[in-house]
């Protein structure tokens, strides 16, 4: 089976979390996702990030700590999945590849149906968010 490398940015403004909406054509259409994409060769993972980012929303962002990774098997392939915190640092998210964007608290995020790759780093970003709640 293709395993694939992908990284998702868990970016963050104002205390939500943009959530992308993956677009009708192809794979798990419809499903959320944290935006990114595949690492191409000789690439690193942050390096992949930014460009991803660039390329689909338009937009530029400073690319933190890794969330999480997860690996998920589909039925095209096992795709290992690195999710990072980042910044916004540049222009305002712009639909090119997703059907929709929404900016989600962290405490809503499970209310959207997301790709179960990404499941994972929700309910990391979820178990970050009460922690920091619990000690303010």
């Amino acid at each position: 089976m293709k395993r694939i490398h992908v990284v998702g940015a868990v970016i963050t403004k104002d205390g939500q979390v943009l959530c992308a909406q993956r677009g009708p054509a192809g794979s798990l259409a419809g499903l959320w996702e944290f935006p990114g994409g595949k690492i191409e060769h000789g690439e690193t993972p942050r390096a992949a990030l930014e460009r991803e980012i660039a390329e689909e929303l338009r937009c530029d962002v400073e690319v933190g700590e890794s969330v999480t990774t997860t690996t998920y098997e589909y039925d095209f392939g096992i795709v290992t999945l690195t999710t990072f915190s980042c910044r916004l640092i540049g222009g305002t998210p712009e639909l090119t590849e997703h059907a929709a964007i929404r900016w989600l608290p962290p405490g809503e995020l499970d209310t959207i149906d997301w790709a179960p790759a990404d499941v994972p780093a929700v309910v990391r970003i979820q178990e970050l968010s009460r922690a920091k709640e619990l000690g303010s």
